[in-house]
């Protein structure tokens, strides 16, 4: 999708990728074929363009130091990068800036004894680890203020519901401090929220900060189901997490699109992940807003102005469409009558391969009711039409 939006705007982007086969090689200007941990790779590309970017963030930041060094231009910055590439930084650097978010810790906590002299820092609320040399429990007990259930996250790596454990007691911790290098996770508590949120927000090079309307997210077994714009909540929450994603972006001086993913519920708003990147909840920006997530990444990397983020429907619902059939790739039926549903835009990705449940595409469907209450009832109603087509992979396993 950044390979098409470089071809609306005229730019030519150049893409490095182990595979041939990777859907934007065959719509970029040139591609560079390696790893993307090919740091030989990664420094030909750059003789190819004035910047490079990513639409990931498994990076070898340190690797890619040795490039910016040499003059290697990267957007968003590797030291803007290095807060949110992990998910303990990310905390603490939500922590350092006062940012609401839901309670934390160090999975390795959990083994250090309260009695200690050098008790965890995370109980302090930095996010620093505890030091070493600390005597480990032989049973591991919560830091002072946790309590089951807890959700156990991998600090690098995880996504779609990947890395991620829900610890419902005792025998949970241990199970997964058997598995797991304990400093490789952190341990958050459960959020009791009403409705998943997504702020999409952006930044160039002069400081300018522009925000996308807040959407609603929904998740089926942790993987976005679909995402409605706008989300249907009040001004102030809109504000809100407005003024989170500038505070953020602003406080370490990011470039690019970044999404703030959020819970909203009984605690407020608070923010669960960040990703520094274009982002699925974004996807519908393509036919709903004036400039798309990908167009104005491109913008921003480019030097260009940004467009404006602003809707141009008065409201979209994006559907995801996840694979449900067992060994089928193509799904050509099901994609002619998605495409003829009214005001739907279909996207088809042209993955190699399509497993149950990996993303094969997504549908945008566009929205006429004005009122809040009146575009959710239109929303759920075409996403039942939608469903008819398309049902959730469980679903046609178990119908």
């Amino acid at each position: 999708m950044l390979a098409q939006a470089a071809d609306e705007l005229g730019l030519a982007l150049h893409v490095q990728t182990p595979s041939a086969s990777d859907p934007a090689a065959a719509a970029a200007s040139s591609v560079v074929l390696a790893p993307l941990e090919d740091l030989a790779a990664t420094r030909q590309l750059a003789r190819r363009c004035a910047a490079i970017s990513f639409e990931n963030e498994w990076l070898d930041l340190q690797g890619l130091a040795a490039l910016e060094a040499d003059g290697v231009r990267f957007v968003p910055a590797l030291a803007a990068l290095e807060h949110l590439v992990c998910k303990r930084r990310q905390r603490q650097l939500l922590n350092r800036l006062h940012l609401p978010a839901p309670r934390w810790c160090g999975l390795e906590a959990v083994l250090v004894d309260p009695v200690s002299e050098d008790p965890p820092s995370e109980q302090a609320g930095d996010g620093d680890a505890p030091s070493a040399g600390v005597a480990p429990r032989s049973v591991p007990a919560l830091p002072d203020g946790f309590a089951f259930p807890l959700m156990a996250k991998a600090a690098m790596g995880g996504y779609d519901g990947k890395g991620t454990r829900v610890l419902r007691d005792q025998a949970d911790l241990r199970s997964l401090l058997a598995d797991v290098d304990p400093h490789d996770w952190i341990l958050e508590e459960l959020v009791s929220f009403e409705l998943e949120l997504a702020q999409l927000a952006c930044r160039d090079r002069d400081g300018r900060v522009q925000c996308y309307p807040l959407v609603q997210t929904h998740q089926h077994h942790q993987v976005c189901d679909w995402v409605l714009a706008p989300a249907p909540v009040p001004h102030a929450v809109q504000a809100m997490a407005r003024n989170l994603a500038a505070s953020l972006l602003t406080a370490i001086n990011y470039e690019g699109m970044v999404s703030l993913e959020l819970f909203y519920g009984p605690s407020g708003l608070q923010v669960n992940e960040i990703a520094p990147r274009t982002h699925n909840a974004g996807h519908l920006t393509i036919e709903a807003c004036h400039t798309s997530q990908f167009a104005q990444q491109l913008r921003i990397v480019a030097g260009l102005p940004m467009g404006p983020a602003e809707l141009r429907l008065p409201g979209a619902l994006m559907v995801n469409l996840l694979g449900f059939l067992p060994g089928e790739s193509h799904y050509e039926a099901q994609r002619q009558a998605l495409a003829g549903l009214a005001g739907a835009a279909l996207h088809w990705y042209g993955k190699q391969g399509a497993g149950l449940g990996r993303k094969l595409g997504h549908l945008t469907l566009s929205l006429d009711s004005a009122a809040p209450q009146e575009r959710f009832a239109e929303a759920m109603a075409k996403l039942e039409l939608v469903r008819r087509i398309w049902p959730l992979p469980d679903a046609a396993e178990n119908p």
